[in-house]
């Protein structure tokens, strides 16, 4: 199927005005079409492919479309009807099985899995040499398909076929012939269901109705251009670029960049050097920051002055030591008039212990004297009562403690500071120094008596406090000078960084400097260089040009094959409906012959661009257009993909229509008008249906939907279950199923009881079907019935006497009615209380000891039967 439609697509490319490398394209892709199918655009798979092959095969494919046998419409001589069909080894079938075909109507019945479909896929790989399943089973080679599974081989079936003048001849496969005389199920199922896809999906309805999905995904799996995929500069080429243009980078620093840095550098070594000092150079700021071999320069020297220690402060003052001095002296002798104060107050004191030693024990004792234990209530005087009051008067006393309590703790304070600075001095002064003996240590606290003695002559004639007095003034000196050195540390420090800052502008100019040195001595070597080690570089540039050249052919002739590829799928559903609207909407009303009026369509207009919709108009409004796929039912979206494809069948005047299971594809309520649009109407009367289906009923509903006549002529097979072997097995000779014949060939085998069997459901087909809507067709088909209850079936004799009123009043036109009514009034002639009758009209009752039945009663049954069925046509 794929390679049919691309062998049609290519023949548009034997136009004039199409450029020979296009064609190339395309017959590269004509050769290498069973690689390329499968390969799709994932991970570039297809086009990495098309640029290896074009590489590959360009200088040896021809430029010229050629046309292929395959690809012939026209006819020598029309087939008119397939004659014989042998098959076998083929799929199903393990030996070859003959099939007369030499009928205008083949009915081919059997149950699912029987060998049906491998028939029908004969017969399609017969007429097109393919079968669309296996192709859509991804079977790259046919006859892998094809073959026999069970015997592992494959033969070509053989059809023969009648031409317009009835001679035998052979049928060849042409897709282009007979690809439209295919109904295929499963196509129409998708067609029906496409109304459930997105509607970027419904877009596709014809190209799925035709078979052409694989097709289209063919297609699509074409990238739209190979310029990422094939060199198209040449990679030798973009290698030389790339390196002259580093060379013209070399070039252009020599000629402007490198100059243009060193004269800008030139400027900023001169601002630099003013800046650190207006009468410097650059070379001499550096010597002097620097220094050089000789001496050292300013950083150098401030860095090591920087790094000499300074002596560490004492933070020793002699006024403070003359402050703490006469504090300690004040707080003593405040101290001691304090102390004297309260021994002239000793009595008083005792008193106040005592009262304080009352009033502490009176929770132990509240209701007696704690020391003569007399009950307070029998007291002269209360002793806790007593005690509080004096302990009032005597208050000045404990503020006089506390003031004393106060000054010792100041005292002690001021020592321990002053003993303090004594530490100081001694580790300042550690060699003979008079203040060791006065060094406090291992927790030892400093007195009034260590205080004292401090005034205290030595024997050198000055005090201890002289000597201290002395050292604090040498330390405060020492202080003095330590603050000037590091003042002037400050300064330096300020000094070196600014200083550093300068160091590492030069720095950094001095690295611009030498950078600029180093790029006009590398220019200057890959200047030289460059000839001498890209030769070969340039060699090879020459011939790849072309390589390159042709490259550039493909990639240009493959977007044009591209584009004209999807511009060809993009048409394919305007070419198959072109002119088939108003066959389409006939045969659809015919398919829905029931539907009321206002359900009937008034025109349709078929999808033929992408993003267009499928739409129709009914006959009440026959200008308002509505979506088909909006507001019809799976079973009408059926019904118009039926009509489509079987008016297409019509416009191409197929010889034949083959339909494989029906069943499957058309739905209860529309079976009956489809097989009387099929065998009572004038669409296909000349085409030979051949006609697959699974349904027994389906099988004898058209038989006796045909007249007798033609059901007699037509050709029945039956494809029977599998028992004894893997072979499929066929009933060339299966029983009829039209009631009129199989009454007569019951009868003449002397079989009376079957042939009234059959004789009772002929009669009950003709009269609900033929006969009603023949009367119905020339006069007025309402009936009066009378029955039993509600859904009890009418009964044979009153439909038949009903009917036989209608055709027998004078008003009923029909020319032909004799025909007609002569039968039915022989039929009805007969005893109605015969038991021929009765068998005929209540069916088959098992009966002991019943009478023969009259065998020319039962003939004239037979033949009135046979005269009717004549009569209806």
């Amino acid at each position: 199927m794929i390679q049919a439609e691309y062998l049609r697509f290519m023949q548009t490319l034997s136009i004039e005005g199409i450029p020979g490398d296009v064609r190339k394209i395309a017959n590269l892709v004509l050769k290498y079409l069973d690689t390329l199918i499968p390969l799709s655009t994932a991970q570039g798979q297809r086009i990495k492919k098309m640029v290896e092959l074009a590489q590959t095969n360009w200088d040896s494919i021809c430029s010229d479309i050629q046309l292929t046998l395959e690809q012939v419409t026209e006819q020598t001589c029309r087939i008119t009807q397939i004659k014989s069909f042998s098959v076998g080894p083929f799929r199903g079938f393990a030996k070859q099985e003959d099939f007369d075909l030499a009928s205008q109507l083949v009915l081919i019945y059997g149950p699912n899995g029987t060998g049906k479909s491998s028939f029908c896929e004969a017969l399609e790989y017969s007429l097109l040499g393919n079968v669309a399943e296996a192709e859509s089973k991804r079977f790259r080679n046919q006859q892998d398909y094809l073959k026999n599974a069970h015997t592992n081989s494959f033969t070509p079936p053989i059809l023969i076929g009648l031409d317009n003048q009835e001679n035998d001849i052979p049928i060849s496969a042409n897709e282009a012939l007979y690809r439209f005389c295919f109904v295929d199920k499963n196509r129409i199922d998708n067609f029906s269901r496409i109304a459930a896809q997105a509607p970027a999906k419904q877009t596709e309805l014809i190209s799925t109705l035709f078979g052409l999905d694989a097709f289209s995904e063919f297609v699509r799996n074409f990238t739209d251009s190979m310029d990422r995929y094939i060199d198209l500069e040449g990679a030798k080429e973009k290698e030389l670029k790339l390196k002259k243009q580093v060379l013209a980078g070399f070039q252009q620093q020599l000629a402007t960049t490198v100059p243009e840095e060193l004269q800008k550098l030139g400027e900023d070594e001169n601002l630099l050097a003013k800046e650190f000092r207006a009468d410097c150079t650059f070379s001499q700021m550096i010597i002097e920051l620097n220094g050089n071999e000789d001496k050292n320069g300013l950083i150098a020297q401030l860095e090591e002055d920087l790094q000499k220690p300074i002596g560490t402060k004492g933070n020793l003052v002699l006024s403070e030591l003359q402050t703490l001095q006469q504090s300690i002296d004040a707080d003593i002798r405040e101290l001691n008039t304090k102390k004297q104060d309260l021994a002239n107050a000793n009595q008083q004191i005792s008193f106040k212990q005592l009262y304080e030693a009352v009033i502490q024990v009176q929770d132990n004792s509240p209701e007696q004297c704690p020391a003569c234990h007399t009950p307070l209530s029998q007291v002269t005087v209360n002793p806790f009562i007593h005690a509080c009051t004096e302990l009032k008067n005597l208050h000045h006393l404990g503020e006089l403690q506390e003031a004393t309590k106060k000054l010792n703790g100041g005292i002690s304070s001021s020592l321990t500071k002053l003993s303090q600075i004594i530490n100081i001095c001694c580790s300042r002064f550690s060699k003979n120094n008079q203040l060791s003996a006065f060094q406090t240590t291992d927790g030892k606290v400093p007195t009034i008596d260590w205080w004292n003695s401090l005034h205290q002559q030595l024997s050198d004639g000055f005090t201890s406090w002289q000597h201290l007095e002395a050292q604090v003034k040498y330390l405060e000196d020492v202080d003095k000078e330590i603050a000037c050195v590091a003042e002037k540390r400050t300064e330096n420090q300020k000094e070196l960084k600014r200083l550093r800052v300068f160091a590492e502008k030069i720095v950094k100019l001095q690295t611009r400097r030498e950078t600029a040195n180093n790029t006009i001595m590398k220019a200057k070597e890959a200047i030289e260089k460059f000839e001498t080690e890209n030769t070969q570089l340039i060699t090879d540039v020459e011939t790849e040009k072309s390589i390159v050249a042709q490259n550039q052919k493909i990639a240009n002739a493959y977007t044009v094959f591209v584009q004209k590829l999807n511009d060809y799928k993009n048409s394919l559903p305007a070419q198959l409906v072109a002119d088939l609207g108003e066959m389409v909407v006939e045969l659809y009303n015919a398919f829905n012959r029931h539907d009321h009026q206002h359900e009937r369509l008034a025109a349709i207009r078929l999808p033929l661009q992408q993003n267009q919709r499928l739409q129709i108009s009914f006959n009440n409004y026959p200008n308002t257009f509505f979506d088909a796929l909006h507001i019809l039912s799976e079973g009408h979206i059926r019904c118009i993909g039926l009509a489509i494809l079987t008016a297409k069948n019509i416009k191409e005047d197929c010889p034949f229509l083959i339909f494989d299971d029906p069943v499957n594809a058309i739905d209860d309520e529309h079976r009956e008008s489809i097989r009387r649009t099929m065998f009572e109407d004038e669409y296909f009367k000349d085409k030979q249906i051949i006609l697959a289906c699974h349904g027994e009923e389906f099988f004898k509903d058209i038989q006796n939907l045909l007249s007798a006549e033609k059901a007699h002529q037509s050709k029945t097979l039956s494809f029977l279950p599998k028992i004894s072997d893997f072979n499929i097995s066929v009933n060339h000779n299966c029983s009829p199923r039209n009631y009129v014949i199989a009454a007569r060939t019951h009868y003449d085998k002397n079989e009376i009881r079957d042939s009234l069997d059959k004789s009772r459901k002929a009669l009950e087909s003709l009269t609900k079907e033929k006969v009603w809507r023949y009367v119905n067709r020339h006069g007025d088909g309402n009936l009066s019935i009378k029955m039993r209850s509600v859904t009890s079936p009418i009964e044979l004799r009153n439909l038949t006497e009903q009917l036989k009123s209608k055709i027998a009043k004078a008003d009923f036109l029909d020319q032909n009615k004799t025909a007609v009514l002569t039968p039915i009034e022989t039929l009805l002639g007969i005893n109605g209380e015969s038991r021929e009758w009765r068998y005929l009209n209540k069916g088959t009752h098992e009966e002991a000891d019943r009478a023969e039945f009259d065998s020319q009663t039962v003939n004239e049954i037979v033949t009135a039967l046979e005269q009717l069925d004549v009569a209806l046509g």
